[in-house]
């Protein structure tokens, strides 16, 4: 099964794109699941290097990190990216720049496609 999530919240302040790298988190870890994720809007900030947060504060670095080491994948939105002054060596380890061509493409090629 081929999931595709997309997230457009920012990394803190709502719960959204931390439920969907929950879920990505989880689906990664089943067996012949392909998962893709895809940041866009102001979840494009969530792949950004670095994140410092309280003792106890979930961190979506972090969590971003356990899907990419089990072989998902993130693209960022590279409009979003420079419209909030992200660069490309702000990013994440295993995250990537990534275009609306390459959403295009992971939409076509999912079985399931998920918006947060």
């Amino acid at each position: 099964m081929k999931a595709l999530l997309i997230l457009n919240d920012p990394p803190y302040g709502t719960e959204r794109s931390f439920n969907g790298l929950r879920l990505a988190g989880n689906l990664v870890k089943r067996e012949g699941t392909e998962v893709r994720v895809f940041l866009m809007g102001d979840a494009a900030a969530c792949a950004k290097a670095g994140q410092k947060v309280p003792q106890g504060y979930y961190n979506l670095q972090h969590m971003i990190s356990i899907v990419t080491r089990r072989g998902g994948e993130i693209g960022v939105c590279g409009t979003c990216m420079d419209a909030r002054g992200i660069t490309d060596a702000e990013l994440a380890d295993g995250t990537h720049r990534s275009t609306m061509e390459e959403l295009t493409e992971w939409t076509l090629d999912a079985d399931q496609v998920l918006v947060f």
